[in-house]
């Protein structure tokens, strides 16, 4: 892959990322008419392989753990892969 084809894809990628936010945010919006009820919800942030969790209730807050670590064992994974692909 040359740098043209990862910066593309890059960007690409971010501009998802919003598209999904953007979409998500109209979605809650648009469910919250009328609907009285709990709202259960939780977080994560990660920077490099420390995932920080917050949570509302106990339920998210493990669902979101093991969501958080699982996508960190993948980047990790994948760093180490592409890293001896790249030898």
């Amino acid at each position: 892959m040359n740098l043209q084809t990862l910066y593309s894809l890059g960007t690409a990628l971010v501009f998802a990322g919003m598209l999904i936010i953007i979409i998500a945010a109209a979605l809650i919006l648009l469910s919250r008419s009328k609907k009285t009820g709990n709202v259960k919800a939780g977080g994560a942030i990660i920077i490099g392989p420390i995932p920080i969790v917050f949570g509302t209730d106990k339920k998210s807050l493990k669902t979101v753990l093991f969501l958080s670590v699982i996508l960190t064992a993948l980047l990790i994974i994948l760093t180490i892969t592409l890293h001896f692909l790249s030898k």
